[in-house]
């Protein structure tokens, strides 16, 4: 009987990051001594500055100030920017000599929870040997540097700027967004003050909404997780477009002017056919999707002539994949896009630029862009436990499992089911061209998970 249990080698890392309660996994002792492994072993790679960007959480104020005095009593600099998104703070990483990043966010979920992720000097998320470095470092004993060699903190005072510019300057062609009317969600997050002014600078007429974070609400009823609100808002603005970002902006969701949800499978689905029909690209046409991604994108971007390759499920292993196979276009059903002839990290703001000028350039509606992309019925359940491997190692479910696998084969169909990355959970993905028997499966799969939870 075959296992749905992963072996993470990592004891602190997830998918993206540290995440967890700030009263638990990421409490401030707990960051003070991660500020110092992390700075040490970035020291150890010649880096002698890390730049702290968060989101807009009320923890991020004392996580900050944590892994300020531990990175700064490893003896490297701080740089402190304040609330930014995700992806700004890889860009600066990118931008300055030997200096790395640090983000204090916990992404998409509530603000009970907060998280640190890290980018490289190349402004590129960390790989895990590199995480597991920090693990390592962990388990010893914090020693503070002498006081000679302690860091120095400073801020950035341009950040926002600098951030904003890099953004308007993804508008490769000579187009704008006046004839625009978007409503956008900023989810109450980092991404709050840069992100409506890039689109009004970039000439939209724009509906801002969750724009006032206030450390409790953000993510809460708002943002590429929870589109009612959106879509409400399309409906009485009349908008063309309503994008939604998530809680540290680089996720992104859109609805159009049906308020009809459009997610990374679809956003990817319009870029691949906008860089590989319009432009000149070398080597082969392909795109990185995830294991998670719609069977229907991979029919549709084969009748252009357009390859997908699966990786894992999270960003970081969409990038690794990307990289392999020297490709530019990647992303995930949830909204993280990539486009790395422009960012080495998934960003909202940027991949929202870049739909919105492939669907004006196209001259077609979206209707028509999207008509060649015939999704499969596909039901995707969290079930949320203390102890998710507690289902996954479950002889009975795993008997279930397998015997709903082979059974949804005969409908080309497809079953996912693992472990959250980013939260105490488990999901389930159920996929296959008939949509009752997709259904069936995701309701008895569901159920059964439920009881054993």
């Amino acid at each position: 009987m075959a296992s749905l249990l992963k072996i993470n080698k990592r004891k602190y890392f997830g998918t993206d990051g540290i995440r967890g309660s700030i009263s638990k996994e990421t409490n401030p002792e707990f960051v003070l001594k991660l500020g110092w492994a992390a700075g040490s072993v970035f020291k150890e790679e010649g880096i002698n500055t890390l730049i702290i960007g968060k989101d807009t959480r009320i923890s991020g104020y004392m996580l900050e100030t944590a892994l300020q005095a531990g990175i700064i009593a490893a003896g490297v600099n701080v740089k402190l920017v304040g609330p930014m998104p995700t992806p700004a703070i890889s860009y600066l990483a990118n931008s300055f000599k030997k200096q790395a990043g640090v983000v204090i966010s916990a992404s998409h979920n509530s603000y009970e929870d907060n998280g640190i992720k890290f980018f490289g000097d190349d402004g590129k998320k960390i790989p895990d040997s590199l995480e597991q470095k920090i693990e390592q470092k962990l388990s010893e004993d914090m020693i503070v540097v002498d006081a000679k060699y302690l860091g120095k903190a400073e801020r950035i005072s341009d950040a926002n700027g600098r951030y904003i510019e890099f953004c308007k300057s993804s508008l490769k062609r000579d187009i704008n967004f006046s004839s625009l009317k978007i409503v956008l969600d900023v989810a109450n997050g980092a991404a709050y003050d840069v992100a409506p002014k890039v689109f009004r600078e970039l000439g939209a007429e724009l509906i801002v909404i969750a724009d006032k974070p206030d450390g409790m609400n953000i993510n809460k009823d708002c943002g590429s997780t929870n589109i009612e609100l959106l879509k409400n808002e399309v409906k009485k603005h009349a908008a063309d477009f309503g994008l939604a970002l998530d809680g540290d902006g680089d996720r992104l969701i859109f609805v159009d002017e049906n308020s009809e949800k459009l997610d990374g499978d679809e956003i990817l689905f319009i870029l691949a056919r906008d860089k590989f029909e319009n432009q000149i690209t070398l080597g082969s046409k392909g795109v990185v999707g995830t294991i998670m991604t719609n069977k229907g994108l991979e029919i549709a971007l084969k009748e252009f002539g357009i390859d997908l390759i699966r990786a894992d499920v999270g960003d970081r292993y969409v990038l690794q994949k990307l990289e392999e196979l020297e490709w530019e276009l990647g992303g995930e059903q949830s909204g993280h896009i990539m486009c790395l002839d422009i960012a080495n990290t998934g960003d909202a703001i940027v991949s929202s630029i870049k739909f919105l000028e492939a669907v004006l350039y196209s001259n077609k509606s979206l209707q028509q862009l999207l008509k060649p992309f015939k999704k499969y019925p596909q039901i995707l359940t969290k079930i949320k436990t203390s102890d998710p491997d507690k289902i996954l190692s479950n002889n009975k479910f795993i008997s279930l499992y397998e015997n709903f696998l082979e059974k949804i084969k005969l409908k080309d169909g497809r079953i996912n089911i693992r472990k959250s990355g980013t939260e105490s959970a488990i999901r389930i993905m159920v996929e296959s061209t008939d949509e009752n028997h997709t259904k069936d499966i995701s309701d008895q799969l569901t159920k059964a998970a439920q009881q054993i939870a």
